[in-house]
């Protein structure tokens, strides 16, 4: 059994107590949806009301960390020791339609670097936590990406972005570049439990631009505690700052680099970067 940090045990708690509250809200969705108001509404205020959850209980149990909140934005209430970054509801369109495919992730962050991450999917009940130097885990097993060096063999996942939004022209190249060479291509919409899957060997690489800090903090930590690399679309180590993240298994991460460069040299060509 793993041995768990004071520092995890505390983001777990907070992470479950949030996402017992997200499950009773979850199961009104259905209702919701043939509603006078709509869900939209109500998914809005589920999120504020996890965030909360998660924002007093980090608060009672380390005062002088800061936050940002993706809902909040950030909150200067810390010492300088650290922050933590949060995101109450990643899947937020997965939830508001009835689709149970949703996250909650809180990573810690000290001296510009992610030291502490777990995301917890509250409908399967599982934990996937990692700390800096430590691995890994799923619950109380270690996990590690997957040993997969085929391309034809590999499974990938993706965030595709909407028409009209940045990115939506340079996806369509990517996509069409890399299909053709690989297993297949998922889109679940969870960046958080992309990452996740890839730390434990479920998908072998995972690629999406235009992604915010609290999407990817926890599993960024993750995938590399996992033994996989994380990187910008081009190889650099810029991921975090970027908001655009290629995360393998690291055996396939030259091959994927490469399709990638390719794909943005087609944008390009075309007029549509």
């Amino acid at each position: 059994m793993a041995l768990k940090s004071a520092v995890i045990n505390v983001m777990e708690m907070a992470a479950q107590k949030a996402g017992r509250k997200l499950n009773r809200d979850f199961g009104e969705v259905e209702h919701l949806q043939v509603s006078r108001k709509g869900p939209a509404d109500f998914v809005s205020s589920a999120d504020l009301k996890a965030e909360k959850i998660i924002k007093e209980e980090l608060f009672k149990a380390r005062p002088n960390i800061a936050f940002l909140l993706e809902e909040e934005g950030e909150v200067n209430l810390g010492d300088g020791s650290g922050r933590w970054i949060v995101d109450p509801l990643d899947g937020t369109t997965n939830f508001l339609h009835g689709i149970p495919h949703f996250c909650i992730s809180i990573a810690l962050e000290q001296n510009g670097e992610i030291t502490a991450g777990v995301i917890y999917n509250p409908i399967t009940d599982e934990t996937y936590w990692a700390e800096k130097g430590r691995g890994a885990f799923l619950n109380d097993m270690k996990i590690r990406v997957s040993a997969r060096r085929d391309m034809q063999h590999s499974l990938l996942a993706t965030g595709i972005p909407f028409l009209g939004t940045p990115g939506h022209k340079p996806f369509i190249h990517s996509l069409d570049t890399i299909m053709g060479e690989v297993s297949g291509v998922r889109r679940f919409g969870s960046a958080a439990l992309d990452l996740a899957y890839v730390a434990a060997g479920k998908y072998d690489g995972y690629w999406e631009a235009h992604l915010n800090k609290w999407d990817v903090a926890a599993g960024i930590l993750l995938v590399r505690e996992a033994g996989g690399s994380v990187t910008t679309f081009d190889g650099k180590n810029k991921a975090y700052e970027t908001g655009e993240i290629l995360a393998t298994n690291n055996l396939i991460h030259g091959p994927l680099t490469r399709l990638l460069s390719k794909a943005r040299k087609a944008a390009k060509e075309a007029g549509t970067t």
